[in-house]
């Protein structure tokens, strides 16, 4: 089954961003992209990564029959079964208006089941169907064989510093929030 929930504005922005990002970031000219740049900005090349990985998870969920958002929102139910979809749209960074789609068409193709939550009866809580476990096994296999070539070469102590790395600045914008840096 598939859905056809996707909208490619999201890709072109992100192809408009990367070329911005170049000029704004100090990487050289607009469309021209450094990566043996010694003084790269971090956050360039943050996002030289988050472009590079959501191309080719764009391009592997659509074989699946998904969109990246999609698959991002059912990898989370799968760790968090009885989300709500105001609670799953926070957690996936799409809006709530968003959100109520991608659950209409979750529903329609079978991936999840909505039910009344015990103690408020109008909110109602996702789960995982087995239709839904499978196109998400198969979606995971995928995203394993993007973050295998991505981390080829590193050790597994360089990987785990790469992620205690990211997390601390996650963590660290987080703790104060965008005032902080204004």
């Amino acid at each position: 089954m598939s859905i056809s929930v996707s909208d490619t504005r999201d890709i072109r922005d992100s192809d408009k961003l990367s070329t911005m990002s170049a000029e704004v970031f100090g990487a050289g000219r607009p469309g021209e992209y450094v990566t043996d740049e010694p003084h790269a900005r971090v956050t360039y090349l943050v996002k030289r990564l988050e472009s590079a990985v959501r191309r080719d998870l764009d391009a592997i969920m659509q074989e699946q029959g998904l969109t990246t958002p999609q698959y991002a929102a059912l990898s989370i139910l799968r760790r968090s079964p009885g989300l709500s979809s105001a609670q799953l749209a926070r957690r996936s960074f799409v809006t709530a208006q968003s959100m109520q789609v991608m659950v209409a068409a979750f529903e329609r193709s079978g991936f999840i089941e909505r039910r009344a939550d015990a103690g408020h009866q109008r909110i109602l809580r996702n789960f995982l169907t087995a239709a839904g476990e499978a196109v998400l096994a198969r979606s995971e296999e995928a995203a394993d064989r993007i973050e295998r070539q991505m981390l080829a070469g590193l050790s597994d102590a360089q990987i785990r510093r790469l992620r205690e790395t990211m997390e601390a600045c996650v963590q660290n914008l987080l703790a104060d929030g965008p005032e902080s840096v204004r």
